[in-house]
């Protein structure tokens, strides 16, 4: 399989999509036990929740699971958040601190390279290349890095999360415009409570393409699950009613996006 998804638009929006992927390829499932084939840690459902609402828009997806490989970590293995708990490149549990490999066969350095090669280069080689595409094309380029997590995850925060979680490190990735509106839209939507860089300022993604000064802008969205699944436990079915309610406002972030970085090529000429 593919370890990426490419879809081509002409919008000056992208959609990076690192955590939808459900394929662990069967020598990496030998090793994994039940709890890590279970994926629990998977965005749900999230590549369907935002299909169709800019229909111009270009997406690259990860096919792979974050289990294989995480597709939002730094290389490198670095932490994005010294001191705080956080999962690692190839995380060797689930977000409850559940081992998910049998015992004894933890991937080793060799193997996390070799996936490293596999699934993560690839996934960021088509990133890149699309970002450039849609830069030359356009001037500017926005990267919208489309993420969600359990409302409850008492080992990566504490209490119940905000339905929606901005993350721009700080205001670094992005204009300041951009992440403004996206705040504007997130606090007016009736019946959602959101922030701008709380616990989730934005993944090893965000903070390695946003370049503002160079007019790549990126921005992440961590959406609490309860905001679209039926319930937030197995099997994780999506619930309509909630996705088309929270679709409306979807859209109107990635068309009010779309909407600025327009007017900044006209304004230039």
């Amino acid at each position: 399989m593919n370890p990426v998804e490419v879809i081509q638009g002409d919008s000056p929006v992208i959609l990076g999509l690192p955590h939808t992927g459900l394929h662990v390829p069967d020598p990496i499932a030998a090793q994994l036990n039940e709890t890590g084939r279970a994926l629990t840690d998977t965005d749900w459902h999230i590549h369907t929740l935002y299909e169709g609402l800019l229909p111009s828009v270009s997406s690259v997806r990860a096919t792979f699971h974050r289990y294989v490989i995480d597709a939002n970590r730094d290389p490198s293995g670095q932490s994005l958040y010294p001191g705080q708990y956080t999962t690692a490149l190839c995380p060797l549990s689930d977000f409850d601190d559940n081992p998910i490999y049998q015992s004894g066969m933890e991937p080793d350095s060799a193997q996390v390279e070799q996936r490293r090669l596999d699934f993560h280069a690839p996934y960021h080689a088509a990133l890149e290349t699309e970002i450039r595409r849609v830069h030359a094309r356009h001037g500017i380029a926005i990267l919208y890095d489309c993420h969600s997590i359990r409302s409850r995850a008492p080992r990566l925060f504490d209490g119940v999360l905000p339905d929606f979680n901005i993350g721009t490190n700080n205001g670094a990735t992005c204009a300041a415009q951009i992440e403004a509106l996206v705040s504007d839209i997130c606090a007016r939507a009736e019946g959602f409570s959101s922030i701008s860089n709380g616990r989730f300022k934005g993944g090893w993604t965000t903070r390695h393409y946003g370049n503002p000064g160079n007019g790549v802008h990126a921005i992440q969205m961590e959406l609490a699950q309860i905001t679209h699944l039926q319930t937030e436990k197995a099997p994780y079915a999506l619930d309509a009613l909630k996705a088309e309610h929270l679709r409306q406002h979807l859209k109107d972030i990635l068309v009010s996006m779309e909407h600025w970085a327009l007017t900044q090529v006209e304004r230039r000429g």
